[in-house]
């Protein structure tokens, strides 16, 4: 693996999906049940489609899979869907990626580590419950805190902490354009949901490789 990435920052910012952990399994549970407490929803929720909106906010996720919903219903289904998610995955979590704790104690040794995601509130600490890997993190920001934009809540991470030399990593195009637009690196994890094909800083194929790295 190329070295040159070495002693170059002093904090990495994680994604969450496709970069962390997998939750779709259970997230598509979670839809599921929504759809069957409305009348309205006409497709079942697969994993496929679960992949292919990881990286939207939560608004956005709904008005791409769900066009032909007037606004009160998608805000509806939005809720239970989201109320849903929440506490399956308390019961039973997501897919922690190989290597995840050890790659994270020795990253945490060596840099700052956060969490920015487009996810909804209360979805990066259910991840920290089930994961019990909150301790090696410094903070975290997520789009339903706020309902800002990522590169703006990587800004925010940026400022609040002080960070002089921040990398982040993700998995999707979206996670790209958000770190670039804050004005930081990219790593782009390529075993996650989504392609980036140009103008990372690395690409890394497991965890294991950002320890190699960096």
């Amino acid at each position: 693996m190329n070295t040159t990435l070495k002693n170059k920052y002093d904090s990495i910012i994680f994604d969450l999906d496709g970069t962390l952990w997998d939750s779709s399994s259970n997230v598509v549970l979670a839809w599921q049940a929504a759809k069957e407490q409305v009348d309205y929803i006409k497709e079942d929720f697969t994993k496929p489609m679960i992949h292919s909106i990881t990286g939207m906010t939560y608004k956005a996720i709904f008005e791409t899979l769900l066009p032909y919903l007037n606004e009160e219903q998608r805000e509806e289904f939005k809720t239970i869907a989201g109320k849903n998610e929440l506490e399956i995955l308390y019961e039973k979590g997501g897919e922690l990626y190989i290597g995840l704790e050890e790659a994270l104690k020795y990253l945490s040794a060596k840099y700052k580590l956060f969490i920015v995601s487009n996810c909804q509130s209360g979805y990066i600490e259910v991840f920290f419950k089930i994961s019990g890997l909150e301790h090696y993190f410094l903070g975290h920001q997520c789009y339903g805190t706020k309902s800002l934009p990522k590169a703006d809540n990587i800004k925010d991470i940026v400022n609040d902490h002080n960070l002089q030399a921040p990398i982040y990593v993700g998995d999707t195009m979206g996670d790209y354009t958000a770190a670039t637009k804050a004005g930081i690196p990219f790593i782009f994890a390529d075993y996650g949901f989504g392609v980036v094909k140009e103008d990372q800083v690395a690409t890394i194929s497991g965890l294991e490789d950002l320890v190699d790295i960096l």
